[in-house]
């Protein structure tokens, strides 16, 4: 898809020829400004955040309580 965009074809020419989106083909594109040839390597689908998460000091505790339910022998 680069090399035919970077061959004078249009972005949403180009989408219609491999089937994907206009979008995609654009930040393919972008991507491939930027980083070159590393824009082709996979990339991690994980959220940068987590904003659901269960606060650390939260965390902690329920790991203590565990551990000494644990040691008491109850389960």
């Amino acid at each position: 898809m680069i090399t035919a965009v970077l061959a004078g074809a249009s972005q949403s020419e180009v989408a219609r020829r491999y089937d994907v989106s206009q979008g995609w083909v654009s930040r393919l594109m972008a991507r491939y400004r930027t980083e070159g040839q590393a824009a082709f390597e996979p990339r991690s689908r994980r959220p940068h955040t987590y904003p659901a998460a269960t606060p650390e000091p939260v965390v902690q505790q329920i790991l203590a309580l565990r551990k000494d339910l644990a040691e008491q022998g109850h389960d």
